[in-house]
């Protein structure tokens, strides 16, 4: 059996073990180790396992990752969110679909600050989605705006795939924030407009207006909102400024958000331990997982895999739209199987020489496939959002009534996906304008 054949057969073991829920990570580093092991020697797999995790693991721009979760985690015990949403509420509840397009607004706000899908998904879902039942939303409606805004978090800086992507792929995370953030308010405002219309044609979808707030509970409302825009300023306009990089950002915006919520009153040590143990939790499996696709990019680069898997692309044609296409279709069916970390992970090694391959920008490229892995946290069966809001409301809703909510949007994204596509500087204008 040569390289290459070891190489496809790895391949196909790994997707099979991550399809019976062995853990991805332990799946990628099982089947690099036998694999090489099958291709040289024993000695060998073994000696990569010595030095490649502390090698990779250890980088400093890693760093920003734990430090943006907690951050966002910080903002999520301690309830960060709620005013922002009261106060959208109060401003847009005349407007079809008022609810749920306010909780897009909160989303998309929460997104900036927490840089985690799941953690903005998990602190609307408990404040926007029984607010908007009360109100006779439909189920649908409901969920889906919460499980699909919550993606938001994906694409909007300071984004954790976005810093994955920018070390594995050797891109500026700060060339990256910029380049997510215009994606991002239009990914938004595309859910707001479709809200809107669906709302305006089928006004049960939304039930009936019953408050009708004074100008004084605005006002008083607005008093509540500055925690998130205070912190979303601190991070992203120091980044984006020079004044500090994207890897001391997590650092001073997970201070930032702890100093809110001291000034808040809302710092509990419940909180504190609330947050530190999700933190703990969801950047070990981040590592995991790192340190898994670590052994098999070095696994896919012996056996020559992504070489031939660029050539016979590119061999097809080498036409931006059909590179697109192809990466499309692989995104979206494995999205359905795997969670958006994994699949950016155990993917890259055979994407990026695709990319090089056609000349692609990276930076432009690294958008459109944050985008694809936006869709993957919907789409049925995996769709981890979906998973998340049913967890967090229980009995109040059904995982179908999740998943058909959703649908909407998800055409929305496909959409999105099409115009930035068709129109790159949509991504890179932020870019060129700092880095000209």
């Amino acid at each position: 059996m040569s390289n290459l054949d070891i190489g496809i057969v790895g391949t196909l073991v790994a997707l099979g073990l991550i399809a019976l829920r062995v853990p991805i990570g332990v799946s990628l580093g099982l089947v690099s180790i036998g694999g090489i092991a099958a291709m040289f020697n024993v000695n060998v797999a073994f000696g990569m396992i010595s030095a490649t995790p502390f090698e990779y693991v250890g980088q400093w721009e890693l760093t920003a990752a734990p430090m943006f979760l907690l951050m966002g985690f910080i903002c999520s015990s301690t309830n960060m969110t709620k005013g922002l949403f009261e106060a959208l509420r109060l401003y847009l509840a005349r407007l079809p679909g008022g609810l749920a397009i306010a909780s897009v607004g909160a989303c998309a706000f929460f997104a900036a600050a927490a840089g985690s899908s799941v953690a903005t998904a998990s602190a609307m879902s408990r404040i926007a989605v029984p607010e908007m039942l009360r109100n006779n939303y439909d189920k649908g409606l409901a969920t889906g705006t919460i499980a699909a805004s919550g993606t938001l978090g994906s694409l909007i800086p300071p984004s954790v795939l976005l810093i994955l992507y920018g070390v594995y792929a050797k891109v500026s995370v700060g060339q990256l924030f910029m380049a997510g953030f215009i994606p991002g308010v239009l990914s938004a405002l595309v859910y707001m407009a479709m809200i809107m219309t669906r709302v305006k044609l089928k006004p049960s979808l939304a039930g009936t207006v019953t408050e009708y707030p004074t100008k004084e509970e605005k006002r008083a409302a607005l008093k509540t909102i500055w925690p998130l825009p205070v912190l979303i300023f601190s991070v992203l306009g120091g980044i984006f400024s020079g004044v500090f990089s994207p890897t001391e950002a997590g650092a001073i915006g997970a201070f930032v958000a702890a100093v809110i919520a001291a000034l808040r009153g809302s710092l509990t040590w419940i909180a504190i331990k609330s947050a530190l143990r999700d933190t703990i939790v969801a950047a070990t499996g981040i590592f995991v997982i790192l340190i898994g696709s670590v052994f098999f990019t070095r696994f896919l680069a012996l056996s020559g895999l992504p070489a031939a898997f660029s050539d016979a692309i590119l061999g097809i044609s080498s036409e931006p739209w059909w590179i697109f296409l192809a990466v499309t279709v692989i995104y979206v069916v494995l999205g359905m199987l795997i969670d958006s970390i994994g699949l950016l992970l155990l993917t890259l090694p055979l994407i990026l020489p695709l990319v090089h391959g056609a000349g692609l920008d990276p930076v432009w490229f690294g958008i459109i496939l944050i985008k694809l892995l936006e869709i993957g946290l919907v789409t049925p069966p995996v769709g981890l959002n979906v998973y998340m809001i049913k967890g967090a409301l229980g009995n109040l809703v059904t995982l179908p009534e999740v998943f058909r909510g959703v649908g909407w949007f998800i055409a929305m994204d496909f959409l999105t996906l099409i115009i930035l596509m068709l129109i790159p500087g949509l991504s890179l204008w932020l870019p060129t304008l700092a880095y000209r």
